[in-house]
């Protein structure tokens, strides 16, 4: 099985005329996900390269059926897109765009919460969801995932997801489901989320989490982990950050003692998680996981 997204799931792409989103649209689309539509205001009755475009979102699930989004849009138009799509009964919502204010992460965040509890937000700023050699929402790379399980992925960075998708399908052992949920202050899916997500999923045997500084969703999920029977493999990036400076995502940046890659470690060790020390013992150490499950 897999989580978030599948073969069955239909897409619309909200920003599908523009550069990012027609060449994100058609690559996903040539890898078999069920692009159906795209969105603009002032472009509804064309098309891209046959993906019809409609001027609302409610338009393209009226007329496609579509149940997913995937949003290009610029950052100060992404708060009204994503309440678009909800509004439209989206169900899930997938942000690629960065930059988008604080103030309107934690606006989706609560309108989501309150007004639409059907419609899940997968991040601002985030790769996207892909279970390979089923669907691809977002712009990771298909060719470097490998279909069939048993290891789910869970990440706030999207380079680090890439390297441990690569190193896994080198290594000959395949995903279920890939999700980068964004390094932004206000995710809109966590990490508990996905770990309780992969938790229920029969397929997924092994559970690999990447962290970064910044915040503390990782120590929350280490709470969460010390009561999960799926094995967790870690990496923490930003162990040699300096305090105050941020690092790459807008929520990557030590407070004071908070925030810090070794506390994180600690809390995820402490949890049973065994936590590589660079991306490619993480790998490894998720491969010998796996192995020990056989």
């Amino acid at each position: 099985m897999t989580i978030l997204a599948d073969e069955t799931t239909r897409v619309v792409y909200q920003g599908l005329t523009g550069s990012q989103g027609r060449f994100y649209g058609l690559r996903n689309r040539a890898y078999g996900t069920q692009v159906v539509a795209g969105t603009h205001p002032t472009k509804g009755g064309t098309d891209v390269e046959g993906i019809p475009v409609f001027a609302t979102v409610g338009e393209a699930v009226d007329a496609t059926g579509a149940n997913a989004s995937c949003i290009f849009v610029p950052a100060p138009g992404v708060a009204p897109a994503v309440l678009e799509a909800a509004g439209a009964g989206i169900e899930l919502v997938v942000v690629i765009t960065e930059g988008v204010p604080t103030h309107d992460q934690a606006r989706m965040h609560a309108a989501l919460v309150h007004d639409f509890p059907g419609t899940r937000l997968l991040g601002p700023n985030c790769p996207g969801v892909i279970s390979p050699g089923r669907t691809n929402i977002g712009i990771t790379a298909g060719e470097i995932g490998r279909g069939g399980g048993p290891v789910g992925i869970v990440s706030r960075s999207g380079t680090l997801t890439y390297q441990a998708l690569h190193e896994l399908t080198q290594a000959g052992v395949g995903q279920t489901t890939c999700v980068g949920i964004g390094g932004d202050p206000v995710p809109g899916t966590t990490f508990v989320d996905c770990l309780a997500l992969f938790e229920a999923d029969p397929d997924t045997r092994v559970v690999l989490l990447i962290g970064e500084i910044g915040g503390s969703a990782e120590e929350e999920a280490a709470e969460y982990v010390a009561g999960m029977a799926t094995p967790v493999v870690g990496y923490v990036a930003g162990v040699t950050a300096p305090p105050g400076r941020r690092m790459g995502h807008a929520g990557a940046i030590v407070s004071g003692t908070r925030g810090t890659a070794r506390a994180k470690i600690d809390a995820l060790e402490a949890a049973g998680v065994a936590v590589g020390r660079d991306p490619s013992e993480a790998a490894r150490l998720v491969a010998e996981t796996v192995a020990s499950l056989t």
